[in-house]
């Protein structure tokens, strides 16, 4: 039983919705009713406020590094499942009948938290991506892939499984996106949906 504090742990980390909160507090109105109705910072930035779309973006980011950080502190050799729970909390957070985001900015904060080699890499994907083709599913997938082969080849070889497990994940739930992506169909940053 001593993987189930630290998984519950990132979890509880994972599932708060920054982006809902951010954009109920200001007014943005209810982010579940905007554009994909997902909670993360790609949908927030269709409220038109890009300042709260960083925000979000830093906080599901810093959501995940806090749940691997005091996992490391306080449960070591289970990081890596902490990493995955706050992954799947932010996918999948209780408090709103299971419909969240689609992981890609905790996924970023976890994998800092669990060696910043690897967020390191995440990021300059994910960023690279971005600036290139400017499609944020595209940016996504590809730096969820990049992180369990850039674990591998640093010799972070523990989280390896754990990282392909969020790859997985994040790769379902842009499930949609892949589709619109084979049609021609999926949004540029900046565009609606």
């Amino acid at each position: 039983m001593d993987w189930l504090l630290p998984m519950l742990l990132g979890y509880v980390l994972g599932s708060v919705p920054f982006g809902l909160i951010l954009t109920r507090l200001t007014g943005a109105g209810d982010l579940r009713a905007i554009g994909s109705g997902n909670i993360g910072a790609t949908n927030v930035l269709r409220t038109g406020k890009k300042g709260l779309a960083a925000a979000t973006l830093l906080l599901d980011l810093a959501k995940g590094f806090a749940a691997v950080f005091l996992a490391g502190i306080w449960f070591a050799e289970w990081q890596g499942l902490a990493a995955l729970a706050a992954v799947v909390g932010h996918c999948f957070p209780v408090w709103l009948k299971f419909k969240g985001g689609k992981g890609v900015a905790t996924t970023a904060g976890v994998c800092f938290g669990l060696a910043w080699p690897i967020g390191l890499i995440y990021s300059a994907v994910w960023l690279g991506f971005l600036a290139l083709i400017r499609i944020s599913s595209v940016s996504g997938l590809a730096a969820a892939a990049a992180a369990p082969v850039a674990a591998g080849l640093l010799g972070y070889g523990d989280h390896v499984p754990f990282l392909a497990a969020i790859f997985v994940l994040v790769l379902v739930l842009h499930r949609d996106n892949v589709r619109r992506l084979l049609g021609g169909t999926e949004p540029k940053v900046g565009r609606s949906s």
